[in-house]
């Protein structure tokens, strides 16, 4: 239990990767404090809200004293340019980079020795579809957070991010194309990303950090043109 008695901090913790994470941490001997908007057995809240923010970070402290890990790794709001409202695009923002920048913030004089914070971008913040502008912005944002908080938390807390290609939060298994267009031949699950999540907590990566690692399944490198390996483009 390598994690016996870490203090883990777990934003939108309540399902898919986070949920994964909240699990695995609490296998290993962890104390997992959760926040999430949905309803249930942690502290519930909205993490666009400065308030919120403030009194969780608080109730963390009182119950524990310090912080090991934040892991951020809430869903920011997916839209696009043609709907996505002045406000909606905001709250992204405010959900994918302010919450986690906030948190470190609060936490900066809390973190043990050795900390670590994990921030959960996607392989979005190095490519787009269309329609996707709320959600890539926050993803991008994140990605650059991460080696901005590495140089000042230097010599005090690590900083890295995992940037997450396709993965399943149902565990379904994929066959035909969409299994194969990876070069991994299979979509990801959340283990992909909690097995990441624990290692770049630990010691073993205790030489890692401000970096951005992409478990895709190597979609990322796949290198596309028309007509070439039998892919077609048909148009945006």
């Amino acid at each position: 239990m390598i994690f016996k008695d870490k203090v883990v901090v777990i934003t939108g913790g309540a399902q898919g990767i986070g949920k994964c994470c909240v699990e695995c941490f609490r296998r290993e001997g962890a104390k997992v404090a959760v926040i999430d908007i949905r309803q249930g057995p942690w502290f519930v809240g909205d993490l666009a809200d400065k308030a919120t923010l403030e009194r969780f970070s608080s109730d963390v402290i009182a119950q524990n004293g310090h912080v090991d890990v934040l892991v951020n790794n809430a869903l920011p709001l997916f839209k696009g340019i043609a709907d996505c409202s002045y406000e909606e695009f905001a709250y992204a923002q405010a959900v994918g980079v302010v919450a986690p920048f906030y948190l470190a913030k609060l936490f900066q004089n809390h973190f043990a020795p050795g900390a670590s914070i994990i921030n959960i971008s996607s392989s979005r913040d190095r490519m787009s579809q269309p329609q996707s502008e709320s959600y890539t912005a926050a993803k991008g944002g994140i990605a650059a957070l991460t080696h901005a908080l590495a140089a000042s938390f230097a010599g005090k807390v690590r900083v890295n991010s995992i940037s997450p290609g396709w993965i399943d939060t149902s565990f379904r298994q994929y066959e035909g194309p969409d299994a194969t267009q990876h070069f991994a031949g299979r979509v990801g699950t959340p283990m992909d990303i909690a097995n990441m999540v624990l290692y770049l907590a630990s010691d073993k990566a205790g030489f890692i950090t401000g970096e951005n690692i992409c478990i895709d399944g190597g979609m990322t490198r796949n290198m596309i043109y028309h007509n070439d390996f039998g892919w077609q483009f048909n148009g945006l």
